[in-house]
């Protein structure tokens, strides 16, 4: 079998609930942001949960990506890290019942990562990430094979603050370059593109034909403030980049031309997983005969469709039908 594409990345459970302000500063974490916690710590939040009406479902960036990719009826193939605990059996089963291929064995020591989203009122999502054996995501754990038959491989950048996870993310790029296939790269968060700035620059001058990216990714790799200096910037580094701007819609660089593309006029009442299902809804339109901004609008409408809901996962999936009409 073919994929369109093959990911790489972190293996979480996300468990998602509705907070008020109150509660999460009764937490002492700060809002809106990711914050790696170690096992006591998530456990701690976890248990305050109890009795809240929660949202569980196989999760991290890049699987947000996959799955995103396989709800359109796309071909894709995943390799993340999880324990042989209940949450572990629960994110293979929630990925293959969603078409997406995992072969990964399961580690018998150690627990499945798990992601809180706390999202408030308004909207704004607080992410408490433990992320338990996935952090020794390996070589091992990358398939020449799949890679072989797969498009494009997609990577999730968080991997590259860990040295483990570090090495498997370049094996798979290393091998889809091999084989002729496509990469592509997404930025994960401001703070990583601070941290690892010259080995992202590296990237994009090298195996990466696609990064995406948000606006203020794009500012802390770039130092610019100009959204369209961002994106020009980093298209004389990497071949091709799409860059979201949250209700704004999004920025496509191909081939030296910038493709605006248009948000979709949508009431915001959850952002967690918007830029994965736009990476994801992109990655199968071009993967899928459709132009750059065909995919592109695809993308705009399917991240619209996921913020106006509860989680990261699309409740209300595209008919072929309106796929078919992004084509014409």
């Amino acid at each position: 079998m073919q994929y369109d594409v093959f990911g790489v990345g972190n293996a979480l459970v996300d468990i998602q609930a509705r907070i008020s302000d109150n509660w999460l500063a009764q937490t002492g974490f700060d809002k809106g942001i990711m914050t790696l916690v170690d096992d006591a710590q998530q456990q701690g939040v976890l248990s305050r949960l109890s009795g809240i009406n929660l949202n569980k479902c196989a999760g991290g960036s890049a699987a947000n990506t996959i799955v995103g990719i396989a709800d359109f009826g796309g071909r894709a193939a995943y390799a993340g890290k999880v324990s042989k605990d209940a949450n572990g059996e629960f994110f293979l089963q929630d990925m293959r019942k969603m078409g997406v291929s995992i072969e990964v064995p399961a580690s018998p020591a150690g627990q499945t990562g798990t992601c809180a989203v706390l999202i408030t009122e308004d909207a704004q999502r607080t992410m408490l990430t433990n992320l338990g054996v996935s952090a020794t995501l390996s070589e091992d754990d990358i398939d020449e094979e799949t890679i072989r038959r797969s498009r494009y491989v997609y990577i999730e950048g968080y991997l590259l603050t860990n040295p483990v996870q570090k090495a498997a993310a370049y094996k798979a790029m290393n091998l889809a370059k091999q084989y002729g296939n496509k990469v592509a790269l997404t930025a994960s968060d401001p703070f990583l593109c601070n941290l690892c700035r010259d080995e992202i620059w590296s990237l994009l001058e090298g195996p990466v034909d696609l990064f995406f990216c948000n606006e203020l990714e794009a500012q802390s790799l770039t130092g610019k403030t100009d959204v369209i200096e961002c994106a020009a910037a980093i298209h004389k580094h990497a071949e091709n980049v799409a860059m979201t701007l949250g209700a704004n819609g999004s920025l496509l660089m191909h081939e030296g031309q910038a493709i605006p593309i248009e948000g979709v006029p949508v009431e915001a009442i959850d952002t967690t997983g918007a830029g994965d299902m736009y990476a994801g809804a992109l990655l199968f339109g071009i993967t899928n005969g459709m132009s750059w901004k065909q995919a592109g609008h695809l993308a705009s409408h399917a991240s619209a469709r996921i913020v106006s809901q509860l989680g990261a996962r699309m409740k209300n999936r595209f008919t072929q039908k309106e796929i078919m009409a992004f084509m014409e």
